[in-house]
């Protein structure tokens, strides 16, 4: 795999059980790069390693005097240069082409597992914790994939070197051949520690990264309450944190990097002690003796790769560890999708809830608990939050369908809907049925005045569709990306449509027209619409009401209005005595009036709905202007 060709047509499946399994099999998954870096790091340091033979060999024919050797000594120090200058250029892209890939492959496993999740994700591992692993995890995961070619090449050497010292001279290549390994080994003892200081350093970094994310994400909330300082008091004790972890990691690295300082130092000098001793008595010569001592000088160059590895290890495991925790969470249900190939279509059913919408029409659900409504949308669209049974879509359980036909046939839009940067088109640049065009979608959405905005604050775009919308639509008000996000919702027309509180954060009139848009649009098509707006459920073909986890009833807002009273408590948001209130004087009535008309009073109810709506609605459409 070449950079070129990325991203990987499939990244494969990952052993997900722990970190080093994972990185075992980032490793296995790319023996093809592994092995041309270690080819070019093995040209590379045994060019290194063959100067001090060159280097001797020239000094002996110095002595001697011999020209033809010196000749020899010089043809062969260029050829070690062109091999030095070729290892190193190719084994930095090797290492690189290896670094990027396994980078890549991680990330698209993130995202890959991130499209099956769904929201569900951020319920299961926080936000700040995603986004670190497929940041900066994912850079010293690559390091570790990248440096273990070269270690290998470098110990490679190491042992070719020292078998070579002792077959040129054995009086000294023994004490190399002993030095060397000792040299190795003696830090050790040492890493346990580094890496415990150096996984604490990480942790502490990642806790950073999720209370940042947060704060940011929740900054105008905090604004808002007075606790943006406090917030930012917790980041910064968590800053420090960090930097207290990072110094005491940093003083086991530099304490390990002055071992491997010192011992082969101490190894040369012995190396020179003795050589000396043996070249005075002739045991040795002159040119024996510097080439010893300078393929000792030159080891500590692959010897620092001991190093470097160590490093690596210890600061890509725990980010390994992140990465397969993520990659580790499945669907609660999954059955590998092997029934159908098909889109299926027909009424969307949830056992477990006895939830029914029928194909072709508009149903809203009521909730009392909002976090009930979002788990019971989230469920709908395939995307339960723990083991249970599966929703059916024209009988066919929806975790048994390929994740991209179920995300075909069941579009869920939740109540905080999110909008990336970038023009108003690529906004609207998903997959679509075709069906409806981006004009009917942002009718029915009543986006107008949104598309005036866009151009007005735009300085080059005359064309709506070209404006830009910030990071997550910041410069819009809350009303606005919500209306832009059904747009996009509409526009994408899928066979059954979720929407969690679709209209929340719009003022009434703006609410009834989207109702009409919505239903005129959404013709034929199944829309289920979580709300309890009574202009919503005013326009529904069927309304349920679900209460601890189960429909309690089913009917159409006017008769579960006057039938049903926790329907009324729900959506008339009636505390309960003024809901036995009610109930007292509708007997009460009854039996006083027995042919009064139903109907009187159901038009009288609903214009009291609508008219404390309407300001309610403004007076939020103004706040979070205001905002």
């Amino acid at each position: 795999m070449q950079i070129q060709d990325l991203p990987y047509p499939d990244p494969g499946v990952p052993d997900a059980r722990s970190g080093p399994r994972f990185l075992w099999w980032l490793g296995r998954n790319q023996l093809g790069g592994q092995f041309k870096a270690l080819a070019w790091g093995l040209l590379h340091f045994v060019a290194v390693s063959g100067l001090p033979f060159c280097v001797g060999l020239a000094v002996q024919a110095v002595v001697d005097p011999s020209g033809a050797r010196l000749a020899l000594a010089g043809g062969l120090i260029a050829l070690c240069g062109v091999g030095i200058a070729l290892g190193d250029t190719m084994l930095h892209r090797a290492a690189v082409t290896n670094w990027i890939t396994a980078a890549a492959r991680v990330q698209q496993l993130l995202a890959r597992r991130t499209a099956e999740l769904g929201s569900a994700l951020t319920r299961r591992v926080a936000a700040g914790e995603v986004v670190a692993v497929s940041t900066g995890d994912v850079e010293k995961i690559g390091w570790f994939v990248e440096a273990v070619s070269r270690f290998a090449a470098a110990a490679l050497t190491v042992v070719l070197v020292c078998i070579g010292l002792v077959v040129y001279q054995p009086a000294l290549g023994v004490i190399v051949a002993v030095g060397v390994p000792v040299l190795a080994l003696a830090v050790l003892p040492l890493l346990p520690r580094a890496t415990r200081r150096a996984d604490s350093q990480r942790e502490k970094a990642g806790r950073a990264t999720e209370l940042a994310s947060d704060t940011v994400a929740g900054l105008r909330v905090l604004r808002g309450i007075g606790g943006e300082e406090l917030f930012l008091d917790r980041y910064r004790s968590a800053s420090q944190e960090v930097r207290r972890a990072a110094v005491r990691s940093a003083r086991m690295w530099s304490l390990i990097s002055a071992i491997q300082v010192l011992l082969p130092g101490l190894l040369m000098v012995a190396v020179v002690w003795r050589g000396v001793g043996l070249a005075r008595d002739g045991s040795i010569t002159v040119g024996e003796l510097v080439t010893v001592y300078s393929a000792v000088m030159l080891l500590t160059y692959p010897l620092r790769h001991f190093e470097e590895i160590a490093m690596a290890y210890s600061f890509s495991r725990p980010s390994a560890r992140r990465a397969a925790r993520v990659l580790s969470l499945r669907r609660a249900v999954d059955s590998g999708g092997t029934r159908t190939e098909r889109t299926p279509g027909g009424d969307l059913h949830d056992p477990a809830t006895g939830l029914l919408a029928p194909a072709g029409r508009l149903t809203a659900v009521v909730c009392g608990d909002p976090d009930a409504a979002g788990l019971l949308a989230e469920r709908l669209g395939g995307h339960p939050s723990d083991e249970s049974t599966s929703v059916l879509l024209g009988g066919v359980p929806l975790d048994e369908l390929p994740l991209d036909i179920a995300r075909t046939a069941v579009l869920v839009q939740d109540k905080d809907p999110v909008l990336l940067s970038g023009s108003l088109s690529e906004l609207l640049d998903v997959p679509s049925s075709g069906t409806v065009s981006a004009a009917q979608a942002l009718a029915a959405a009543q986006c107008g005045d949104v598309l005036d905005a866009l151009t007005q604050g735009s300085l080059v775009a005359q064309d709506p569709m070209d404006a830009h919308i910030t990071e997550r639509g910041r410069s819009l008000s809350g009303g606005q990306r919500q209306r832009l996000a059904l747009a996009r919702s509409l526009f994408t027309d899928p066979e059954v449509l979720v929407l969690d509180e679709p209209t929340s954060a719009v003022d009434s009139h703006t609410e009834a027209r989207i109702a009409d848009g919505v239903r005129s649009l959404r013709t034929g098509r199944t829309t289920v619409v979580f709300t309890s707006s009574p202009l919503l459920l005013d326009h529904a073909d069927r309304v349920l009401l679900v209460h601890d986890g189960d429909v309690v009833a089913v009917g159409v807002h006017r008769e579960l209005v006057h039938n049903e009273p926790r329907y009324r408590a729900v959506v008339t948001r009636e505390t309960e005595d003024e809901a036995a209130a009610t109930a007292s004087g509708g007997h009460q009535k009854g039996e006083a009036a027995p042919g009064s008309a139903p109907d009187d009073e159901e038009a009288v109810l609903s214009g009291v709905l609508e008219d404390d709506a309407a300001p309610l609605g403004g007076v939020l459409e103004e706040v979070e202007e205001t905002a």
